[in-house]
Formats: C-alpha cells, sequence, structure tokens
C-alpha cells in the first residue's frame, strides 16, 4: 500500500510538472504572436534551457533577437538550427538575413567580413528548395548595395528577378520595379509595378507604386489614383 501510495504521489507530482511546463510554453507562443517580444524572451529561454535543441524554441529566440536588432544573438541562434538541421532552406536564408541586417547596421567592417556569408547563405537556401522565394529577394538586395568593385552588379540582381518572374510573376514584376527604381529609372519601375498589380492585385502592389508617385516621381495626385483604385478594387475605405 505504501508503495502504491509512493507511485501515486510521482504520478501526481510529474502531471502536475507537465501542466506547469505546458502553461508558460503556451503563454511564451501567444506573447510571440501578439509581437510581445520582451515578455516572451525569459519564456522561451526558460524552455531553451530545458530542450536546448528544440528547432521551434531556436527560431523563435532568433527570430525575438531579430525583431530586437540584436544581430550578433540573432545570427548566433540561426546557426545553431542550420547545424541542427543543415538541410532547411528556410534556416539559412534568415541566417543571410540577419547577416545583411548586421552588415547594415554594423559599419563598413562588419559588412566587409559578412558579404560573402551572406551570399553562401542566401545561395544554399535555393539550393536546398530551389522555388525559395525570399532568398532571392536577399540576393536582389546583396547585388543592388554591394559597390561594383567588391561585387555589386545589375546584372546578376536581375538574373534572379528574372528567376523569380518564373516562379511567381507578381513578385518577378515587383523585383525588376525595385531594380529599376533603385537607378531612378522611374517611368520604368512603375511600368513594372502596373504589371504586378495585374498579376497579383494586393495591397503591396498598389503601394509600391503608389509610393513611387508620391515619393520619386512627385505626383502625390497619381499616388492617390493608385490607393482608389485599390480601394475600389476591394470595396474598403478610407
Amino acid at each position: 500500500m505504501n508503495l502504491f501510495k509512493a507511485f501515486a504521489y510521482f504520478i501526481l507530482v510529474g502531471c502536475a510538472t507537465l501542466v506547469q511546463a505546458q502553461a508558460y510554453r503556451d503563454k511564451a507562443i501567444a506573447l510571440f504572436d501578439q509581437s510581445q517580444f520582451n515578455q516572451a524572451r525569459p519564456l522561451f529561454e526558460q524552455w531553451n534551457a530545458e530542450a536546448p535543441n528544440n528547432l521551434f524554441v531556436i527560431e523563435h529566440l532568433g527570430d525575438i533577437e531579430g525583431h530586437s536588432s540584436h544581430w550578433d544573438k540573432c545570427i548566433e541562434y540561426y546557426d545553431k538550427l542550420v547545424r541542427l538541421k543543415p538541410t532547411e532552406a528556410n534556416y539559412y536564408y534568415k541566417k543571410g538575413g540577419a547577416m545583411g541586417m548586421k552588415a547594415k547596421d554594423g559599419g563598413k567592417w562588419a559588412a566587409i567580413r559578412l558579404i560573402h556569408p551572406m551570399r553562401d547563405c542566401f545561395e544554399r537556401a535555393i539550393q536546398l528548395n530551389p522555388k525559395h522565394i525570399e532568398a532571392r529577394w536577399g540576393l536582389i538586395e546583396y547585388y543592388l548595395q554591394l559597390p561594383g568593385f567588391i561585387g555589386g552588379s545589375e546584372r546578376k540582381a536581375q538574373h534572379f528577378a528574372d528567376e523569380l518572374l518564373k516562379i511567381s510573376p507578381v513578385d518577378g514584376y515587383l523585383a525588376k520595379g525595385h531594380i529599376d527604381e533603385y537607378f531612378e529609372r522611374y517611368q520604368k519601375a512603375a511600368q513594372q509595378y502596373r504589371k504586378a498589380i495585374e498579376v497579383g492585385g494586393s495591397k503591396t502592389t498598389y503601394d509600391r507604386l503608389a509610393y513611387l508617385y508620391k515619393f520619386k516621381l512627385h505626383q502625390p495626385e497619381r499616388a492617390r489614383e493608385v490607393l482608389d483604385a485599390y480601394l475600389r478594387k476591394t470595396g474598403k475605405t478610407m
């Protein structure tokens, strides 16, 4: 009888512990989904201490650090994801994106150190997932922002825009418009954005064209017409 009571006690304690663990984990996910990243961080860190190789937890911790612009910590988490599961394309994409943000915020020497590893991450993501859209966007931005003497190239950016056009026409037209906008070919950019509207029709496509008209071509009325067209299409009002 005493043995049975002892066994029942340990079962009850174990169940209570599991319930408590599930409660804080649910809270961590809920806080993250509500973009309350500072509140979610300690809960995910506790979870990570209990399950240090849990891919879901590590990815969320990396995302949290990214939202906080803590790029070194963010890269550290994504690098661990890559090491734990080197066949997952999106982990390479996220690591490359974090490196890109660190290069942008960290000054010239950080950028020089990270440009090649960042490119390698995006390229590896595409190797693992030939239809990876975001990694191609990353490479387009990479080749646009990089000075020509260390590898920047409109031709290479256009190459990945062409690939996007085959995979996702709306992304392809948006990418080509973005490239034209970067080089101040604003009328050509407007043509590409109008094509994106024709094949996609999302708010993003209308917003890109409206932004171009308002801030680059200095035609606020045309921008308003674009946004009004979107509102009419969707039946929404301001």
